[in-house]
């Protein structure tokens, strides 16, 4: 073998050595402040943390084996439902996901209950793929024992099909907000639909706990893992208490979490879930039982404005998902929140598993996020703080009444106030939309728009959102003014002076749906009001640097107002010059930080929107 010496012979660097560099970086700024984040579970994570050696390796699907690609079959005419079908796994994909209207992840579109299979899947060879069920609105049993007919009628043998039945009745209570009937009464009748399926020799799973309901309503990490292991041992009883032994109980059930943009944290949640799994079963006196599981990629985090970067995304989503073990993954094309996707989306979307898969070979290591320091204190952090919750819940009578109460609800809803405010500061930025957006970005083609207005939700219901729609509001509302809204940029000295601000204020105002335009300079004071007067907007920014600003800002306000400027605001806060600035007529800064959806509210005002 050929030695490597440039590789060999280098000393093993610790992490002391790398503290050393990173203080160097730092000048004196304290290192928890710069490179630890917390969570929205409270976890602390360091930007470096210490490798986790001979850290076990947590089993996922079998080692090298490939994820099922699944596509989304949501198409309301059957017949292109069916072309659909076909189309997409002849381009790829090794398993559909017939996603009913009822479902709480149709996303306004869907196949219509009691829908014909026999067309849906016409010339669909169902015994070599995946087949999974996506339903909702209790209709989860009539939508199961529909397919149980199609494969009879089609003379497949139930044991050699791949069906996994999504029963998830405690799913359909979230995203409803109430039950057709008791809980007790409810889930006898769930078992009872499995024991049909499972007479008829299907082998399942037959139950799902699906925790993408609970992710869109804004739920952190852990409380999603929580929801959905709180579900599966909920589904667990349910079983036992129809004699089922808890072995064959325990794998009839499937879990589903989402794939969000945040690649370590995804890798953890999924590593979690199977560590949680493990320990509720142990704790049920069993040894370990391999859980199915299924990624989908996320829907709130998905954008409306420049959709394009959804695929960057749903990318990142699915590779996680991969290297975090799923055993099955669905990507939402990238127009998804636009409407129901086309064929070219559908190809981007099943692509970007092939290429994973074909060309990355991202299955071909087992748990590669094993040792990693970061993966594993995620891992263990939300492991952690899921089992405390998930106790939390079972003391509170189990997944049924904690969604009964409302409970959860408002667990959740503390944390989507929280995301929301990092959005609103751009804390939590969003490409595309609340930075570095597009204006007059030509959108891509879908099959049918979204409806303007979301269907209305239910008291007591978990209601789903996306984490951009705040923004897109403000977008929605200056384009549909008579006359495009604007700011004119008041730059103020040399280019090297106020390109940094006029970048800021330009991003920052076209967020809100506000044209700003960044000039080249002024030669004078003259020529500044000038270019005001020519630009048709009664709203000015001035920017430049703090050093312009102390001898040119105020004057500049004050030219400005006389000039006809009914609004004259400023790009940056400079903490010595506020009351000079505020007293020339600056009435309003834009600086790092600041509420950026309630200042570009105001700012549209400004504006004339």
């Amino acid at each position: 073998m050929t030695a490597l010496p440039f590789a060999t012979d280098l000393p093993a660097a610790s992490r002391e050595d790398w503290l050393k560099l990173v203080e160097g970086v730092l000048k004196g700024a304290p290192y928890d402040r710069r490179l630890v984040t917390r969570s929205y579970e409270g976890l602390a994570l360091d930007a470096l943390p210490a490798r986790k050696p001979n850290a076990p390796v947590v089993a996922g699907r079998p080692a090298g084996a490939p994820w099922i690609v699944s596509m989304r079959v949501d198409q309301g005419d059957l017949a292109d439902a069916n072309a659909q079908a076909l189309e997409d796994l002849d381009g790829g994909a090794s398993g559909l996901t017939l996603v009913y209207q009822s479902s709480p992840h149709a996303h306004g579109f869907g196949l219509p209950d009691g829908a014909d299979l026999a067309v849906v899947l016409k010339d669909v060879l169902a015994d070599l793929i995946e087949t999974r069920i996506e339903s909702g609105a209790f209709t989860g049993r009539e939508d199961a024992l529909a397919f149980a007919d199609f494969a009879e009628a089609r003379g497949f043998d139930p044991q050699g099909l791949a069906v996994s039945f999504g029963l998830d009745p405690l799913g359909d209570f979230a995203a409803r907000g109430t039950l057709p009937m008791a809980w007790p009464l409810l889930a006898k009748r769930f078992a009872e639909t499995a024991a049909i399926l499972k007479a008829r020799g299907f082998t399942g799973p037959f139950a799902r706990a699906d925790g993408a309901v609970y992710h869109a309503a804004g739920a952190s990490d852990a409380q999603e893992l929580a929801a959905v292991l709180a579900t599966m041992v909920a589904y667990l009883k349910a079983f036992a208490e129809a004699d089922v032994p808890l072995g064959e109980a325990a794998a009839r059930i499937e879990a589903a979490l989402v794939a969000d943009v945040n690649q370590t944290a995804t890798i953890a949640k999924f590593r979690a879930i199977r560590l949680l799994w493990g320990a509720a079963v142990r704790e049920c006196g069993l040894a370990a039982i391999p859980l199915k599981l299924h990624a989908t990629t996320s829907w709130r985090s998905m954008s409306r404005r420049d959709p394009y970067v959804n695929l960057l995304r749903s990318t990142v989503a699915a590779f996680a998902a991969g290297v975090g073990g799923a055993d099955s993954v669905t990507v939402l094309p990238f127009t998804q929140a636009l409407g129901l996707p086309d064929a070219f989306a559908r190809r981007l979307a099943r692509n970007t598993q092939v290429m994973l898969l074909e060309e990355s070979n991202v299955h071909r290591v087992a748990d590669p996020g094993a040792g990693a320091g970061a993966v594993e204190a995620h891992t263990d952090g939300l492991a952690a703080a899921a089992w405390d919750l998930f106790r939390t819940i079972e003391q509170r009578g189990g997944m049924g009444d904690v969604l009964e109460d409302r409970w959860l609800k408002a667990e959740i809803a503390e944390v989507k106030a929280r995301r929301d405010a990092d959005v609103a500061t751009r804390k939590a930025p969003i490409t595309g939309t609340s930075e570095f957006p597009i204006l007059a970005q030509e959108m891509p083609e879908v099959l049918a728009p979204l409806a303007a207005e979301p269907a209305p939700v239910a008291d007591g219901a978990l209601a789903p959102s996306r984490v951009s729609e705040a923004f897109e509001a403000l977008r929605d509302k200056a384009e549909a003014a008579p006359t495009p809204p604007a700011v004119f940029l008041a730059t103020l000295g040399p280019v090297s002076a106020f390109t940094a601000r006029a970048t800021f204020a330009k991003n920052f105002f076209e967020a809100g749906g506000l044209k700003a335009a960044v000039p080249d300079g002024f030669a004078d004071l003259d020529a500044l009001i000038a270019g005001f007067k020519a630009s048709g907007t009664p709203f000015a920014c001035l920017a430049s640097s703090d050093e312009v600003y102390g001898t040119d800002a105020a004057v500049a306000a004050q030219a400005l107002k006389a000039a006809g400027a009914s609004a004259v605001w400023l790009a940056g806060r400079p903490a010595d010059l506020v009351k000079e600035l505020e007293a020339a007529g600056v009435g309003g800064f834009i600086f790092a930080g600041c509420d950026a959806l309630e200042t570009l509210k105001r700012a549209q005002a400004a504006a004339g929107v």
